[in-house]
Formats: C-alpha cells, sequence, structure tokens
C-alpha cells in the first residue's frame, strides 16, 4: 500500500485567550493525488487545520497535542528553516480572496516570478517563460498583457487564475485550497472547479478543498471529513457519504443544502435541538486544555 502523503492524527487546539477549545481531536489520512474536503459551517474548523497544516495558525491559537505528518515527517515539531524550504516546493496555497491575496502595487509578472526564481533558480527570463506557460495553462487570454498590469485591472476569476497558476507553479506535492470559490459568481465558481481539478490531475498534486458548500464536495472532492466544533463528525469517500450519511448532523447538513435543480423542493433547516444535542455532547468531552504555542 502507498504510504500516505498527510497524516493528521489526534490533533487539538485552543485559544490562548479563553482556552476555548478550536480543534478536537482531529484525524485523517491523505493518500498521493487525494482531493480532501473540508466541510462545515463557519466556526467548524476547517480553515484553522489547514492554517495548521501550512503553519499560518494566528499567534493566539495553540496546538495542544497531535501531528501533522507530511510525507512522514511531522510539520508541527519541525524546524521552522526547514519548514520554510517546504512552502511553495511541497506545500502551496489557493487563499480564499484573490483581491487581498495579491500585492495591490505590484504586476502580476513579479508577483508570478519571485517565487519562480527564489525556489528554483532561474534566470529572470526563464522565469518570465515559466509563468507565461502557466498562465496559458490556467487558461488566461493573452498572458503576455496580463503579465504587465495590477491586480486591480483584472476580474475576480482572473486573479484567481494567476493564484492558481502561482500555487500549481513549482508542482507542490499538497495544495490547500481555502474556499477558493467564495469571492466568485455561480458561473465562475465552477469554471474555477472545473480548472483546479483538471491542474490536480495533470500535476497528480493532492487537494485538501475547505469549503462550507457540500455542492462543491460533490463535484471536486474524493473524500470528505464532516466538522461542527472542531471535532470530526463523519469522514468517508465522498459518493458513500452523500449516497448514504451515518450521522444526524452530515443528514442534516446535506438536507440544509439548497438544491439549484429542484426548484420549488422544501428547504429544511438544520433543527435547533440536533445542534443542542450535538454542542452539549461535544462540550462533555472536552477535558483541561494544556499545549504549546503554535
Amino acid at each position: 500500500m502507498t504510504a500516505p502523503l498527510l497524516q493528521i492524527a489526534g490533533l487539538s487546539a485552543s485559544s490562548l485567550r479563553d482556552g476555548e477549545r478550536i480543534l478536537r481531536d482531529v484525524s485523517l489520512v491523505m493518500q498521493p493525488g487525494q482531493v480532501h474536503g473540508l466541510v462545515g459551517e463557519s466556526g467548524a474548523g476547517k480553515s484553522t487545520i489547514a492554517k495548521a497544516i501550512l503553519g499560518i495558525l494566528p499567534s493566539g491559537v495553540r496546538i495542544d497535542g497531535g501531528a501533522i505528518l507530511f510525507r512522514g515527517r511531522d510539520l508541527v515539531t519541525m524546524p521552522r528553516r526547514e519548514f520554510r524550504a517546504l512552502l511553495g516546493e511541497e506545500l502551496a496555497l489557493i487563499p480564499q480572496d484573490p483581491l487581498t491575496a495579491l500585492n495591490p502595487g505590484r504586476r502580476i509578472a513579479a508577483q508570478l516570478t519571485d517565487g519562480l526564481r527564489l525556489k528554483s533558480g532561474l534566470s529572470r527570463r526563464e522565469a518570465e517563460e515559466r509563468a507565461l506557460a502557466l498562465l496559458e495553462e490556467v487558461h488566461i487570454r493573452d498572458p503576455e498583457r496580463v503579465m504587465r498590469v495590477y491586480p486591480h485591472e483584472l476580474s475576480g476569476g482572473m486573479r484567481q487564475r494567476v493564484l492558481i497558476a502561482a500555487a500549481f507553479a513549482l508542482d507542490p506535492k499538497l495544495v490547500i485550497a481555502d474556499e477558493p470559490t467564495t469571492a466568485l459568481d455561480v458561473t465562475v465558481q465552477k469554471q474555477i472547479l472545473r480548472l483546479i481539478r483538471a491542474m490536480q490531475a495533470r500535476h497528480g498534486t493532492a487537494i485538501v478543498f475547505v469549503t462550507h458548500d457540500l455542492g462543491v464536495v460533490a463535484q471536486i472532492c474524493d473524500h470528505v471529513t464532516v466538522l461542527y466544533m472542531g471535532k470530526v463528525i463523519e469522514q468517508r469517500p465522498t459518493a458513500e457519504l452523500l449516497r448514504d450519511p451515518r450521522a444526524a448532523y452530515t443528514r442534516a447538513l446535506i438536507d440544509a443544502n439548497p438544491r439549484y435543480d429542484r426548484p420549488g423542493a422544501d428547504f429544511h433547516p438544520i433543527p435547533p435541538e440536533l445542534i443542542a444535542s450535538l454542542r452539549a455532547e461535544i462540550l462533555a468531552g472536552d477535558g483541561p486544555a494544556q499545549g504549546r504555542a503554535a
């Protein structure tokens, strides 16, 4: 059997300010080339897991226990110098908001070529040629013009394509996609999802895909982890989970998802009593938080 690319084992985290639990004994395993969705409501812990993998947890969050094994090495205890060497080449990010992720004062060419020159040792001309090829790969028309412009001169979809190109520039083993379609309209969302899936297949890259949208999960993810209050509620292959959810919360989450393909279908909010019961169960399982600052 192939060794896991990413293995999160018993990861727990809490707030330094008030000790509130943020992640509760989270575990998951990813194989190379797999797309694994993290899904749940706002505050479920999805982005916290993504940030923990990338080593960018806020200073007010501490890891209380567990490990994040990437290709067999624990990212939680890895020296920062070694960790930084992985960024770009082994681990990359497609952020949520392309407008704030790109530097408004620098042209697209500089933002794409700097990382290529730093990590790969390419000359300026070589880096520019690679950047142009990447823009073509993400289906940007007239890439020479786009290289010369500033981020505000591009549409939201174009900016997100630039960030996807940047994420795949060095053929990383794992890309974290943190709700990369949230800031886009529905039509552009579909285009970007197809593009991410195509890039993932072409490069053989594994993806952790953070989303609150089960429709997105159905389109792009092989496996999915459902979270609530930082706890894993259910974790299975996507098709199985959507066809036959085992947890009551997962069933409620699916029922609450709008179905645009069924006009007039009843909308079913998650029952408050289910949330109250699940919250009480999770809080009852909490012990004292003791850990180390991230």
